[in-house]
């Protein structure tokens, strides 16, 4: 009995305990304000969300691990990194002594609940200097030493802090996505968007469906201004590049009686992209994550942080998510500092006591909520899981980062030029003021890079500024015109200044013009091989038919048809220009004209075996060997009045690439250089008639076959080239023409000789006439 009163006891005690420290744990989390100040000479406000009360009506799912809550009270701890992101690069530019020397950087945090009174109430409180006390609007009863207010996620925070700051001309820097109804000018004066604009995200989400060929997707998006353009650019995307939408979700703001509507037709496709910024998706994340979507494909603008409790669970609905960000720089810098931070260092963040309260197990002081015992050794933040705090910056603290340094540096511009800058006498502090020396203008000045453009019935003090055009420059404020910059220049980017225009060709330096030459070089020494082999072989019987001597001329006009590409590589000058095309002329036509006497020969050799005067005069007066000469007669004649006519000639091309000076040949009469073209043509259209005739010959080496099938390319080669080659521009254009000599000459060599060389290199039992008596004697037999 005495055993279980004392059970009893300790148990009530016990309880009594908990209960205590239950309580004092909801007094340091409800006492403990939700603003904080760090010191310096110049203050940031920065209104950030990081915290949120909730009615009893309106309590979130009792589950959401990385929300931690305190009755009503929710704490969002990503969003802390925010604060760790501001506070990492004030301290970076206040230990810089080149940037704001004898100037300290400090910030003002206030939370943002997601209230329009709160937020701007907070607002109110920062500019007058009175904390929550009573607020006297237009007076600052502390220091004005106000720099900007740094404010975000959401577009309606920023828009509603917006309304309020341009009242005073107060300088503002919205660090959440880019939203075009903030770059309204004539709605927000001084408010300005650190975000990218997010131009091309949609058409690389696009791109991705054509790639996998996921025709039939759904579409997510958020029910406002900023969903329903994103709708019209993937519409226009989507169709132009044939992927269909299966359907259109809009996200509604509050979830009641819309939210089971919501999922029908959800199953109509495995595709689904979700595009959005955090703050509009917030709702849709968790209710994707509760019912555990699976099996589908998520296509996303923005990481799922709202689902990062995959940690705790088997099945996540985001699993293998594809996500589409814009590529920043990121600091390694920031992690270190993170790993920094705790409540010791910086006792003027009210975040860092809850932090180490519920992570490392440390207790509040009963004194002042804020110092600590009791905690975990070695505590830091880097510890903690990704779904609680990400080491990995994010764009947003990215943007806070370019943010704090984009008002240093001009900060440091205002102090170095001594403008709106009071006078600090006897050691008093610098007082910076936010707004512009007053102006009354009708139109802000066009600076360097732009023109004005009168407005039709306005008057001549009103109009807009545009962009010089292409190659043309305003190096002075409100130019009427812009001026154009010679031939031998270009524009900058910023199109105020003039640049000389740097002379390019088809060099050997280039990786372009070295990989053709080099690989005319080793095709030259391959046909240079191919003519040795075939002169140690001169007496096997496959050397021997269709001509030997034949097949020398073609192996060594090939191997000059491949050098003369070389001619098109370097610097060009008048020389060069006028041999390119008569060398590439002269030894085209020996070579096909050599195909072409090298089929007739086979021909004639066949029709030999029957009667008639005129084929055995052919045969006996070796004609086939007057079509070479013959033929390059007439290419001679060709090129002979093209010279005369209008020869080849340097040209320089100054429109062909941006800030270049292309110089290359111009080749003078431009039917001249297709009739070279034609004729060769021509003559390859003959060899491969020639040669398809007798394809069929009873003869034991005919390489009628082979005559054909290089005819064929060569002719397929060099019709492809007219078209190409006319569509390109710049080093490419002559890159095509060096190509199709290379393509058409190695089509000659491979085909022609490349069953030979085999024959003979691999095969040598078949270059014999002992092979040759024991096959025809066999056709015989069978015949």
């Amino acid at each position: 009995m005495f055993s279980c009163i004392f059970i009893s006891s300790l148990l009530l005690i016990a309880k009594f305990v908990l209960t205590f420290m239950h309580v004092n744990i909801s007094k340091c989390f409800y006492k403990i304000t939700e603003d904080f100040h760090h010191e310096g000479d110049v203050v940031i406000g920065a209104f950030f969300p990081l915290h949120t009360y909730y009615t009893k009506n309106k309590i979130p799912h009792s589950y959401l691990p990385y929300y931690y809550k305190d009755n009503y009270l929710q704490y969002n701890f990503k969003n802390y990194q925010y604060i760790l992101a501001l506070l990492f690069a004030i301290e970076e530019i206040n230990g810089n002594p080149n940037l704001l020397p004898n100037i300290s950087l400090g910030f003002d945090f206030y939370n943002v609940r997601f209230i329009e009174k709160d937020t701007l109430m907070n607002v109110c409180f920062w500019l007058t200097g009175q904390g929550q006390k009573n607020i006297l609007p237009n007076y600052n009863c502390g220091k004005s030493n106000f720099a900007t207010a740094l404010t975000g996620t959401a577009w309606t925070t920023s828009a509603q802090i917006g309304t309020l700051l341009q009242l005073f001309k107060f300088p503002q820097l919205s660090f959440g996505p880019y939203d075009s109804i903030l770059s309204d000018r004539g709605q927000y004066s001084s408010l300005y968007q650190m975000a990218s604009k997010y131009t091309s995200l949609s058409l690389g989400i696009v791109s991705l469906m054509v790639h996998f060929r996921w025709s039939w997707v759904g579409l997510i998006l958020p029910d406002n201004h900023k969903g329903n353009k994103i709708l019209s650019e993937f519409r226009e995307d989507m169709e132009r590049k044939g992927v269909c939408i299966a359907f259109v979700k809009m996200i509604p703001m509050t979830w009641n009686a819309y939210y089971n509507k919501f999922w029908e037709n959800m199953d109509e496709t495995n595709v689904i992209i979700i595009y959005g910024d955090i703050d509009s998706l917030t709702g849709l994340m968790r209710n994707i994550g509760q019912r555990l979507l699976t099996a589908k494909v998520w296509v996303m603008n923005t990481e799922p942080h709202i689902t990062d409790y995959a940690d705790y669970f088997m099945l996540d609905s985001f699993h293998g998510s594809l996500i589409f960000t814009h590529n920043y720089r990121k600091s390694f810098k920031i992690t270190n500092f993170i790993q920094t931070v705790n409540p010791y260092k910086y006792p003027e963040d009210i975040y860092l006591p809850k932090l180490w309260h519920l992570f490392f197990k440390c207790s509040f002081s009963d004194v002042d909520c804020r110092l600590l015992a009791n905690c975990q050794p070695n505590a830091s933040l880097d510890v903690l899981p990704s779904h609680i705090l990400d080491m990995a910056i994010s764009e947003e603290s990215n943007n806070i980062n370019n943010a704090v340094y984009a008002v240093a540096h001009s900060l440091h511009q205002m102090s170095l030029q001594e403008v709106q800058i009071q006078p600090h006498e006897h050691g008093e502090a610098r007082a910076f003021f936010p707004w512009q020396i007053p102006q009354s203008v009708c139109s802000e000045s066009c600076g360097p890079g732009f023109r004005k453009v009168t407005l039709e019935g306005k008057a001549i003090c009103c109009y807009n500024c545009t962009p010089c055009g292409d190659n043309e420059i305003s190096n002075e404020t409100d130019v009427d015109q812009c001026v154009k910059c010679p031939e031998s220049h270009y524009s900058n980017t910023e199109k105020n200044h003039c640049l000389q225009k740097t002379v390019i060709f088809l060099a050997y330096e280039d990786p372009l013009g070295m990989t053709l030459a080099c690989i005319a070089l080793c095709l030259s020494a391959l046909t240079a091989f191919v003519i040795g082999v075939f002169v140690k072989y001169r007496d096997t019987p496959i050397v021997k038919a269709n001509n030997r001597g034949l097949s020398y001329t073609l192996l060594i006009t090939i191997t000059f048809c491949l050098l003369c590409s070389l001619n098109f590589i370097g610097q060009p000058n008048t020389a060069s220009c006028i041999l390119q095309q008569n060398i590439f002329g002269i030894a085209f036509t020996v070579a096909l004209a050599t195909v072409l006497a090298k089929a007739i020969t086979v021909v004639l050799a066949f029709k030999a075996t029957f009667p008639g005067r005129m084929v055995r005069w052919l045969m006996t007066s070796r004609a086939p060997n007057y079509i070479i000469p013959l033929c390059t007669l007439i290419q001679l004649l060709i090129c002979g009045i093209w010279m005369a006519m209008s020869p080849p000639f340097i040209h320089q091309e100054n429109h062909a690439e941006h800030g270049h000076i292309l110089l290359l040949c111009n080749k003078g009469s431009s039917v001249a250089f297709h009739c070279v073209l034609g004729y060769l043509c021509s003559l390859a259209f003959g060899g491969y008639t020639m040669a398809f005739l007798s394809r069929n010959l009873p003869d034991t080496f005919n390489e009628s076959k082979f005559l054909s099938f290089s005819m064929v390319v060569f002719f397929c080669v060099w019709v492809t080239f007219l078209p190409v080659y006319h569509s390109t521009k710049g080093k490419v254009m002559v890159a095509v023409e060096v190509f199709s000599i290379l393509a058409s000459s190695t089509a000659l060599l491979g085909f022609i000789f490349a069953p030979k060389c085999y024959i003979i290199l691999f095969r040598p039992e078949k270059n014999s006439f002992h092979h040759i008596r024991d096959k025809t004697y066999s056709r015989w037999n069978k015949i």
